[in-house]
C-alpha cells in the first residue's frame, strides 16, 4: 500500500538514503528499478572512497575533500552511474550536455540541499533486513525554468551519427526531437514507464519569481553551455551538436541567373540578331576539276561492266564473304546489362563501383511493395497517453494484419537447389545485418510497419487498461505506434503494453521507410504502407546470383497472384531488383514483331516503286520484286556482316544495335538503290551498246555520288566510335562496317541481281515466275514514272520562282528558333521511359514518387592513404567535441543545411565518432574483464559491474578523449563486432562492420560514411545530385590531404548505384556536340574532294546538315523528346540520314551545265529530287509510322518521334531550302564539265534528241519544251 509523505525542507538535509529495494510498481523495466529509502536527515560528509566516486559521477557536487556532503549512499552512487552511463552513451559526444543531463538527477540524488528541491509525494513500506521501512515511489523536482532552459538547449542539437538523427529524439517521448520542449524532455525522465527511471518524478519547471511551495527553492545551478566547457574542463561541443559552435559558412552560391539582355532573353536576343543580319545578307544579296569525276566514272562504268557480265560468280563470290563475316555470329554476346551498356569500363562512376563492389561487396537488392487502400475509412483515436489522433484508412489494424500475412508468406518462399543440393530459404540470400554469418529467418532485413510488433500478432492483439492523472483508459496497437514512430531507437514504449520498438531482426524501423504519403512527419496519416525485403548481392557468375534472381522470381509470381485475389483489400505497386531489366528485355522481344512489320512495308513499297509499270500487261514484267528483296537481302547481309565481324573480335552487340543499324542502313541503301534503279530505267541504252555495258555506264554515273554518301556516313560512323559511353561507341562501329559492307555489296551482288533481272525483263519473263513470258513488247521510251515529270513540270518551277524562293527567309528563322530551343532541351532519359505501356513497373514508379519521402543513400568513400588511428587523423573525420569544424562529416552536415542545392537530406553516420563514443569510459561500451577466466580480455557492457571494473580508455581531464594508436588498433575490430543493445547502443556490428575494410597489417584501406539523398523525381535532379556530390567530395578531398601523413593520391568519392546511369549526363552535352562535330567534318571533306576540290558545295552541304541537325534538336525541345545516349544515336543517325537527302543533290547542281543557277538547280531538283525523296523519305516514312505501335515507350519516343522528326526535316530541307540556297549561292558552272559534254555532243548527234541524262547540254526550259541545245550560249556565258 502506498502512503503519502508529509514534506520537511531545510538546508543541508536530506530526503531520502540509501536504497530500499525495487519498486514494485514498476513492471518490465529495462533497468533494476531501485528506490531510495525516506530518510529525513542531515546530509552526510563523504570518506574518501564515497568522495571519489560521488567526484566521478556528479562532479559538479564536489566541494573538495573533507568538505563535501552528500545525501546519497555509495550504491545510490553506483546504481546512478549505471542509469546515467544509459545516457551518457548517447550524450557523450557533448560532454557539456552529458554533464547537463546528470546535473539535475545528481542534484536530486546526492545534493546536500535535497530537501529544498525534492518534495516526496508517494512512498510504500518495504522490508529490508528485518526492518520495516518507508520507500520513495514518487517526488516531485523544483527546477528553475533558466536551468531547465539552459539545460535542454544544450542537448537539443546532439547527434546520433549512426542514423544521423538527434539524440534527444530517444529521450522525449512521443514528441520526438521536432516537438521536444524542456517540460516535455524532463517529463520522459521522470516517467517509470519508458523503462529507463525507477520512479515517477514530477518535474516542476519554475520561472523566476513564480510561487512555490513553503521551504522549495528551486534549483538554478549554473549550466556550461554546449559551446562552453564543462565543469570539468572538456572542450566544447562540436558544431554538428551544438548550432553555436558553428563557423559562418556562407550559403551556396546560387545558380548563375538566365542570360538576359535587359528584359529579354539574352539566347533569345542573340538568335533574333543572327537572323536579322542573315535576312540582311540575304536581302542584300538579291541587290572545278574533272579529274576526279572523269577518274571516279570511269573506275566505277569498268566495274560495273564487269560485275554485270558475270551475275552469278558475283553473287556467290558477295554470298562467300557474307558468310565468313557471318559466321562470328556463333560468338556474339549480347549485352543486356544497363551497367555494361550506358558506362564504360574506364568511366569515373564505373571504376568507383569497381572499388565499392571489391571492398565493400555491392549494394543489397531490394524487393519492395508499395500498398494503399483508396475508399478505406480512417478514423480518430483519442489516446490516453498522448491525445487525439486522425488514423488513415491504411493504418488500420486489419490492412497490417493482412500486410503482416503477406509478409509471412513471403518469407516463407523455399524452392530446391540443384547446384547447392538443398533447399533454399530466404535466411541463405537476406541481408542481415546484426547477424551476418550465419542468420536465422527472423535475422532477415524486411522493413514494414508490423516489424513495430517485431511481426507477432500477438503483439498487435494486445490491449491493456492504464491510468494517467487518474484517467484509466484502454491502450492498444495505435498507442504503441504513435510511440515507435515519434521514437524508433526506443527499447520499450511508455505505455502499459512494454512492447519494444525495434524490429524482429534487431535494428530500428524508420517511419520514412514503413510508411509513405504523409505530410510534416504526420505518419499516421500516411497514405501507403511500405514493406521491403533486403538480399544480399552477389556477382553475375555467382551461384547465388542465380538463388537471388530464383527467389525474386518466385516474389514477383506471389505478389501478382495476390493483386489479382479479388478478396485484396489493397491497390498496390511493387519491384523486385531484377524487374527493370526483365522488363526491358520482355518489352524488346515484344517488339520484335514491330521492326520485321516496319522492314516488310519497307520492303513492299521498294518493290512496288522501283517498276516502271508501262502496261497493265507488263506489269508482272515491269515489276521488281526480286530487285527489291535482292536490295533488302543486301541491306540484311551487310548488317549480318557487320555483326559478324565485330563478333569475331569480341565486341559486344546489344538491343540498340539490332533495332536501329538494320533501319539506318535500310534507309542509306534503299536510297542508292533508288538512284541506281531509276537512273537506268530513265537511261536509254546506245545503238550499238550491250546490256552489262549499259548497266556498267549508268553505274559509272552514278557511283560517285553513291561513293560520296556512303564514305561520308561511314567516316562519320567510326568516328562516332570515339564515344566514352559502351552502347554509342558500338552503335557507331557496327553502323559504320554495315554502311561500308552496304555499298561494296551494292557495287557487287547488286549489280549482279539487276544485270539478271534486266536480262528476265528483256525476255518480257515476269518477275516472280521466271517461266511465264508475256508477249506484249518493251516500250522504246525509257520510262519516268509519275515522280519526275511531276517534279520537272510543277514542283522544281514553282519553288524555283523569284516570289516562291523567298522561303529561305522560312528556314533561316526556323534555324534560329533552334538554336534558342536547343538551349533548352532537356537533358536525362527518365527510368520509366524505358518500359512498355503496360509494365507494372510504371505504376511502381508511379508510386514511388507518390509515397516516398526520402532519397536514395549515398556513401562517401575513402581510399587507401589516409591514418584514421592519429590524433590529427580522427579530427579531420569526426563531429564531436575537439573535431575539426570542417571535417569530413561536419562538411556533409553543412550540406546538408541547403538540400535545395545539396540534394542531401540526412547527415553521414560515422563510425568513427561513434567509436570515439564506444571507448568513451563514462559509457559502459568498452570495459575490461577484471575477474573470471578472461582477465584483462573484452568485457561486454551486458557483464555486471563488478566483473569489468576497467575501462579500455582512461578518463582525461581537461583533454578532449582519443585513443593511442595502439588503443585505436586494438579496439577497433571489436568496436566493429560488438552487438548494439540497451546497455551500449554504439555497438558498431550492423552499422559499420562493412563500413571500415583494413588489410592484414591493420591500416584502414577503404571506409564508407552514409547520408541519404532528398527524394529524386526525375533524371534532372539525380544527375544534379551526382554533381553536387562529387563537388562536396573534392572540397572535402583537399581539405584531408592536408592533415599529415596523407598520401597525395588519397581521395573521398561520392557513391550510391544511380550514379552510374546519371554520370553519362554531366559530359553528354560537349561530349554529344563533339561526336556531331566529328561526323559533320568528314562529309564537308569528302563533298569537297569527290566533287574536284569543290570547297562551296562542300560548304553548302555542311550549312544543310547542320541546319537539318540543330533544327532537329529544337523540335526535340517542343515535342518534350530529353536529350540522352539513345537521342545521342538518332542524331549521329540523323547526319548520315542527312547526307542521302542533302549530298545527291548537290553534286547533281555542281556537275550541272544549265547556263543559269535557277535552271540548275531545277534540273537537279527534278532528277535527283524525285530519287532521293522515293528512295530516302519514302522508303523511311512507312517504317517509321509503324514504331508508333510499339509498347515501348522508349521506341515510341526516340525511334518513331525523332525518326519522323529527322525525316521531315531532312526532306523539306534536301528538296526546299537546298534548291533555294543553291539557286542563290551554289558554286558556278563547271566548264571542264560543260566542254566536255560538247565534245560528247559533237560526236553523237544522232543520240541527242532522246537523251534525257541529267548532264544534258540544256537548259531546264529547253529540255522542257524540245528545243535544240543552247551549247553556243552556255559556252559564251560560261566564258
Amino acid at each position: 500500500m502506498t502512503q503519502q509523505y508529509r514534506p520537511q525542507h531545510e538546508p543541508g538535509f536530506c530526503t531520502f538514503y540509501e536504497e530500499c529495494g525495487i519498486n514494485p510498481d514498476v513492471t518490465g523495466s529495462l533497468i533494476t528499478p531501485t528506490i531510495p529509502c525516506l530518510n529525513y536527515s542531515t546530509a552526510r560528509l563523504l570518506d574518501k572512497i564515497h568522495y571519489l566516486k560521488l567526484k566521478s559521477v556528479c562532479p559538479m557536487l564536489d566541494q573538495g575533500e573533507g568538505k563535501t556532503f552528500a545525501c546519497c549512499s555509495l550504491g545510490q552512487l553506483i546504481s546512478l552511474e549505471k542509469s546515467l552511463s544509459l545516457s551518457k552513451a548517447v550524450l557523450i559526444r557533448c560532454p557539456s550536455c552529458a554533464e547537463n543531463f546528470a546535473h539535475l538527477h545528481c542534484v536530486t540524488t546526492c545534493s546536500s540541499n535535497q530537501s529544498l528541491v525534492v518534495n516526496v509525494t508517494r512512498t510504500i513500506k518495504v522490508n529490508t533486513t528485518g526492518l520495516e521501512k518507508d520507500a520513495v515511489t514518487a517526488y516531485q523536482a523544483y527546477i528553475s525554468t533558466t536551468f531547465a532552459d539552459a539545460a535542454f538547449r544544450s542537448c537539443r542539437n546532439v547527434r546520433v551519427p549512426v542514423t544521423g538523427g538527434f539524440a534527444i529524439a530517444t529521450m522525449c517521448g512521443l514528441y520526438a526531437a521536432t516537438l521536444c520542449t524542456p517540460q516535455r524532455w524532463y517529463d520522459f525522465q521522470g516517467d517509470s514507464s519508458n523503462g529507463l527511471a525507477p520512479l515517477d518524478i514530477d518535474f516542476r519547471l519554475i520561472p523566476p519569481g513564480a510561487p512555490v511551495p513553503s521551504g522549495i527553492v528551486p534549483y538554478n545551478g549554473k549550466v556550461p553551455g554546449c559551446n562552453e566547457t564543462s565543469s570539468t574542463g572538456n572542450e566544447p561541443c562540436s558544431c554538428q551538436d551544438c548550432k553555436e559552435m558553428c563557423p559562418f559558412i556562407p550559403p551556396p552560391t546560387s545558380p548563375p541567373q538566365p542570360f538576359k539582355i535587359g528584359h529579354i532573353d539574352g539566347l533569345l536576343a542573340v538568335c533574333l540578331s543572327i537572323f536579322c543580319s542573315l535576312l540582311l545578307f540575304f536581302v542584300c544579296f538579291l541587290l572545278n576539276s574533272l579529274a576526279t569525276q572523269e577518274f571516279l566514272g570511269s573506275l566505277f562504268q569498268k566495274w560495273g561492266t564487269l560485275m554485270a557480265t558475270h551475275p552469278l560468280k558475283t553473287l556467290l563470290a558477295s554470298a562467300v564473304v557474307v558468310v565468313v563475316f557471318a559466321v562470328g555470329l556463333m560468338y556474339i554476346e549480347l549485352t543486356t546489362d544497363p551497367v555494361e551498356l550506358w558506362s564504360a569500363p574506364d568511366s569515373r562512376a564505373r571504376q568507383e563501383k569497381d572499388f565499392h563492389d571489391e571492398y565493400f561487396e555491392p549494394f543489397f537488392r531490394t524487393n519492395q511493395l508499395i500498398l494503399t487502400a483508396p475508399g478505406y475509412p480512417g478514423h480518430f483515436y483519442d489516446s490516453l497517453l498522448f491525445g487525439m489522433y486522425n488514423f488513415s484508412g491504411i493504418i488500420t489494424k486489419d490492412l497490417i494484419l493482412q500486410l503482416l500475412e503477406l509478409q509471412t508468406r513471403i518469407q516463407a518462399i523455399e524452392f530446391w537447389s540443384d547446384d547447392l543440393n538443398r533447399t533454399v530459404t530466404l535466411k541463405d540470400i537476406c541481408f542481415a545485418p546484426l547477424n551476418p554469418k550465419n542468420p536465422s529467418l527472423s535475422d532477415c532485413a524486411v522493413n514494414s510497419l508490423p516489424q513495430y510488433f517485431q511481426n507477432s500478432v500477438e503483439n498487435l492483439n494486445a490491449k491493456v487498461n492504464m491510468t494517467k492523472l487518474g484517467v484509466t483508459k484502454e491502450v492498444d496497437w495505435r498507442d504503441h505506434f504513435i510511440y515507435c514512430i515519434n521514437s524508433p531507437l526506443s527499447f520499450k514504449d511508455m505505455t502499459d503494453l512494454g512492447l519494444s520498438c525495434m524490429s524482429e531482426y534487431g535494428g530500428p524501423v524508420f517511419p520514412f521507410l514503413a510508411v509513405g504519403g504523409y505530410e510534416s512527419k504526420d505518419y499516421t496519416m500516411a497514405e501507403a504502407l511500405i514493406l521491403t525485403f533486403s538480399l544480399n548481392n552477389y556477382p553475375r557468375d555467382s551461384v547465388k546470383f542465380k538463388l537471388v534472381e530464383k527467389w525474386e522470381q518466385m516474389f514477383l509470381d506471389i505478389v501478382a497472384e495476390y493483386q489479382k485475389n479479388p478478396a485484396t483489400n489493397f491497390t498496390f505497386a511493387y519491384m523486385a531488383e531484377r524487374s527493370l531489366e526483365d522488363e526491358i528485355n520482355r518489352t524488346t522481344a515484344e517488339d520484335i514483331p514491330i521492326f520485321m512489320i516496319s522492314y516488310a512495308v519497307i520492303f513492299v513499297y521498294i518493290a512496288v516503286a522501283l517498276g516502271e509499270y508501262s502496261s497493265f500487261k507488263r506489269i508482272l514484267v515491269d515489276s521488281k520484286i526480286l530487285v527489291g528483296l535482292g536490295g533488302i537481302l543486301v541491306v540484311g547481309c551487310s548488317v549480318l556482316a557487320s555483326m559478324g565481324f565485330y563478333a569475331w573480335i569480341g565486341i559486344s552487340s546489344s538491343l540498340v544495335i539490332l533495332q536501329v543499324v538494320p533501319f539506318l542502313v535500310l534507309a542509306v541503301g534503299a536510297d542508292n538503290i533508288f538512284i541506281f534503279v531509276l537512273e537506268y530505267q530513265r537511261d536509254k541504252r546506245r545503238p550499238g551498246e550491250t546490256r552489262e555495258e549499259h548497266i556498267g555506264r549508268v553505274l559509272g554515273r552514278v557511283a560517285p555520288s553513291m561513293l560520296l554518301c556512303s564514305l561520308s556516313e561511314s567516316i562519320c560512323f567510326f568516328l562516332g566510335a570515339l564515344s566514352s559511353m559502351p552502347a554509342v561507341k558500338s552503335f557507331a562501329l557496327y553502323a559504320a562496317l554495315a554502311v561500308v559492307m552496304d555499298f561494296l555489296l551494292q557495287m557487287t551482288a547488286f549489280v549482279a541481281v539487276l544485270s539478271l533481272d534486266a536480262q528476265r525483263q528483256d525476255r518480257n519473263r515476269c518477275d516472280l515466275a521466271l517461266c511465264v513470258t508475256v508477249s506484249t513488247p518493251r516500250p522504246s521510251k525509257p520510262s519516268q514514272g509519275f515522280l519526275l515529270p511531276f517534279m520537272k513540270r510543277y514542283y522544281a518551277p514553282v519553288l524555283l520562282k523569284p516570289v516562291t524562293r523567298i522561303i529561305v527567309v522560312l528556314f533561316l528563322f526556323m534555324f534560329c528558333a533552334s538554336i534558342f530551343l536547343m538551349f533548352h532541351v532537356t537533358v536525362g532519359l527518365d527510368q520509366e521511359l524505358a518500359l512498355p505501356t503496360d509494365s507494372y513497373m510504371l505504376e511502381y514508379f508511379k508510386y514511388l514518387n507518390m509515397y516516398f519521402e526520402v532519397g536514395v543513400p549515398t556513401y562517401f568513400i575513402t581510399t587507401r592513404g589516409f591514418n584514421f588511428s592519429t590524433t590529427e587523423g580522427m579530427d579531420a573525420v569526426c563531429s564531436s567535441v575537439g573535431c575539426d569544424p570542417f571535417s569530413l562529416t561536419q562538411k556533409i552536415q553543412y550540406a546538408t543545411e541547403y538540400p535545395d542545392k545539396s540534394f542531401l537530406a540526412i547527415p553521414a553516420s560515422s563510425w568513427v565518432d561513434d567509436f570515439i563514443d564506444w571507448l568513451n569510459p563514462g559509457s559502459r561500451c568498452c570495459r575490461l574483464y577484471t575477474s573470471g577466466l578472461d582477465i584483462g580480455e573484452f568485457c561486454p557492457a551486458s557483464e555486471p559491474y563488478n566483473k569489468c571494473m576497467i575501462n579500455c580508455v582512461r578518463a582525461t581531464i581537461n583533454v578532449t578523449l582519443r585513443p593511442t594508436v595502439d588503443q585505436f588498433n586494438k579496439y577497433l575490430p571489436i568496436f566493429l563486432d560488438n552487438v548494439p543493445d540497451l546497455e551500449c547502443p554504439k555497438g558498431g556490428l550492423g552499422a559499420y562492420d562493412k563500413a571500415v575494410v583494413r588489410d592484414t597489417n591493420g591500416e584502414i584501406i577503404a571506409s564508407r560514411f552514409m547520408a541519404y539523398h532528398t527524394p529524386l523525381k526525375n533524371s534532372q535532379e539525380y544527375t544534379e545530385a551526382l554533381r553536387a556530390a562529387r563537388q562536396l567530395a573534392a572540397n572535402i578531398t583537399r581539405s584531408m590531404r592536408e592533415v599529415n601523413g596523407t598520401a597525395s593520391d588519397f581521395e573521398v568519392f561520392p557513391y550510391t548505384v544511380t550514379y552510374l546511369f546519371y554520370e553519362q549526363y554531366l559530359t553528354i552535352v560537349p561530349e554529344g556536340l563533339f561526336n556531331i562535330a566529328v561526323c559533320l567534318v568528314p562529309t564537308f571533306v569528302v563533298c569537297c574532294i569527290l566533287l574536284g576540290m569543290d570547297v562551296r558545295s562542300g560548304l553548302l552541304n555542311l550549312l544543310t546538315i547542320v541546319m537539318i541537325t540543330v533544327d532537329t534538336v529544337g523540335v526535340m525541345t517542343l515535342w518534350g523528346i530529353d536529350y540522352n545516349a539513345v537521342s545521342l544515336i538518332n542524331l549521329v543517325t540523323a547526319v548520315g540520314i542527312s547526307v542521302e537527302f542533302v549530298s545527291h543533290l548537290t553534286r547533281s547542281f555542281a556537275l550541272s551545265t544549265c547556263p543559269t543557277h535557277v535552271e540548275r538547280a531545277k534540273e537537279a531538283t527534278a532528277n535527283m529530287g524525285s530519287a532521293v525523296f522515293a528512295g530516302v523519305a519514302m522508303t523511311n516514312l512507312p517504317g517509321i509510322v509503324v514504331l508508333a505501335f510499339a509498347k515501348a515507350q522508349l521506341i515510341q519516343i526516340f525511334f518513331f518521334r525523332l525518326n519522323l522528326v529527322i525525316t521531315l526535316l531532312g526532306l523539306v530541307h534536301g528538296l526546299v531550302f537546298l534548291p533555294v540556297l543553291l539557286s542563290f549561292f551554289g558554286p558556278g558552272l563547271n566548264t571542264a564539265v560543260l566542254l566536255e559534254q560538247q565534245k560528247a555532243v559533237t560526236t553523237a548527234q544522232e543520240a541527242e534528241s532522246d537523251k534525257t541524262h541529267v548532264y544534258t547540254n540544256m537548259s531546264f526550259e529547253d529540255s522542257e519544251m524540245g528545243r535544240p541545245p543552247a551549247g553556243n550560249q552556255s559556252a559564251k556565258a560560261a566564258r
